[in-house]
């Protein structure tokens, strides 16, 4: 049984820069540096082969199952005895090649008790023909060399194995998830902090795997602990939220919705069954387990400092947040055209709360107000939407406003000196000298000095580039009794 969360999908305007990176990594790495595993071990298989090795090591390595199976309780290589008996009966030399050479394991055992193996002749005859094959070709493949190995572990193996995988099928089938699972938590966390908590995820993992697996020798390679780390900081970032999960089983798929760290002991008891009563699969269960507590560890644990989910990540993309507006704003205007006043205000107001960068939720604001002028509401809209067409360079649209309220409104509460003060540098923008002079005389009857002072001496100023000298001496007049 699959379950994956699918509640985000992926915008395109702004791609998963890093996600793509590591996927396109991991393909190059598969295509050019592990595209000599296929000739090394061909090569390594047709010298085994052509030499006596396997007549010597194969009842060995018979011997060597049994040991392991009932001295070290390693019940999981039962099918691994049975199918090399098996072999071993239908004369399958390759595949007992195969077997023989790829237990890094059974190599080293064979090295530490090659004297108690077998007689001097044989014993030499191993030392002669095993060895080479093992170093020159075996020990070169790409898992070996920079591969996990529990019992050669190195702080550089912790990084470098979550590239390597084991064939196209394990490389696509990570390369899907990583997909589906990475676009958003990058999303969620920024390029750099998502990329940090990848790598550390896929490291940690490789330490749980350790762990299990103390003295082992075979290499584990592949990015799954990190994409396993990927689904435990996808259900933390979400934690009690519902959102929506893919489900298949057998031939059935359907979608769910659930608290999405619900899901993570569903996951993590799945990893730690399998651990121990799957059997010898090749999956290495624990680093899976690792790598779900390691990624919901660092939301939990980090999730305000180092690795924070970023403040926007859970508003809803534009085409959402468009939509949404398109349907609220529809009704507001459907209760305009009824003339239900009070409700349409009350839904425009409730709209600007939710998109304030949207300046016809103001003008509507400001027309329904108009309705009105004796509420204080009136001005309080007329000088939102004075400043509002200031600051985006409107100057002709606050102009008009100006001059409607002051014909509507004034009576009732008029303007402040600093509201006529900004109309008039308007006006004097727009070499709109008429309107400038009416503004100066509102100026003036707020009692303002300070600012009647200024502005009379700039209509002085503008009047005498004008050489328009009786107006020029009219404001200096005025300006020596102000």
């Amino acid at each position: 049984m699959l379950i994956v969360p699918v509640e985000n999908t992926i915008n395109w305007k702004r791609p998963p820069w890093v996600t793509l990176g590591l996927m396109l990594a991991c393909l190059l790495v598969f295509i050019f540096y592990q595209g000599s595993d296929p000739r090394l071990m061909t090569t390594a298989l047709e010298r085994y082969l052509a030499s006596d090795l396997i007549e010597l090591e194969a009842p060995v390595y018979e011997h060597y199952l049994q040991r392991e199976i009932n001295l070290e309780g390693e019940s999981g290589r039962l099918e691994e005895l049975q199918s090399f008996r098996q072999a071993t009966a239908e004369d399958n030399r390759l595949w007992m090649a195969v077997s023989l050479l790829s237990d890094r394991q059974f190599y080293s055992y064979m090295q530490a008790n090659q004297s108690l193996i077998w007689a001097s002749r044989e014993q030499q005859l191993w030392q002669s023909q095993r060895p080479p094959i093992q170093e020159e070709l075996i020990e070169q493949l790409s898992a070996n060399r920079v591969g996990l190995i529990p019992d050669e572990l190195s702080l550089s193996s912790l990084i470098t194995y979550q590239f390597l995988h084991g064939g196209w099928g394990h490389l696509l089938g990570n390369l899907v998830f990583l997909f589906l699972l990475g676009f958003t938590v990058e999303k969620a966390m920024g390029p750099g902090r998502y990329l940090l908590a990848y790598l550390l995820c896929g490291a940690l993992s490789g330490l749980v795997y350790t762990a299990f697996s103390i003295g082992s020798k075979m290499p584990l390679v592949g990015a799954s602990g990190s994409i396993s780390g990927l689904m435990g900081m996808y259900v933390a970032i979400y934690g009690l939220r519902k959102i929506r999960f893919f489900y298949f089983f057998g031939v059935y798929f359907n979608y769910f919705r659930a608290p999405a760290l619900a899901l993570l002991p569903v996951w993590l008891g799945k990893e730690l069954y399998d651990y121990w009563f799957a059997g010898a699969t090749g999956i290495a269960y624990m680093a899976h387990a690792g790598g779900l507590l390691a990624g919901a560890g660092l939301v939990l644990i980090l999730g305000k400092s180092w690795f924070q989910v970023k403040e926007t990540f859970f508003e809803p993309e534009q085409d959402e947040q468009d939509e949404r507006f398109t349907t609220s704003y529809a009704q507001a205007m459907g209760s305009l055209g009824r003339m239900e006043f009070e409700l349409a205000e009350r839904q425009f107001e409730a709209l600007r709360q939710s998109y304030p960068d949207r300046p016809i939720l103001l003008e509507h604001l400001y027309q329904l107000a108009k309705l009105r002028p004796d509420l204080p509401t009136y001005r309080e809209r007329a000088r939102e939407l004075m400043a509002f067409a200031l600051s985006s360079k409107q100057s002709e649209r606050m102009i008009e406003v100006w001059q409607e309220y002051l014909a509507k409104g004034a009576a009732y509460g008029p303007l402040s000196a600093e509201d006529h003060n900004r109309v008039l540098f308007a006006c004097l923008r727009n070499d709109d000298l008429k309107t400038a002079e009416k503004a100066f005389e509102r100026l003036r009857e707020c009692g303002d000095n300070t600012l009647a002072s200024e502005a009379c001496r700039l209509l002085a100023n503008e009047f005498e580039k004008r050489q328009m000298a009786l107006k020029a001496r009219h404001y200096r007049q005025l300006l020596e009794t102000t």
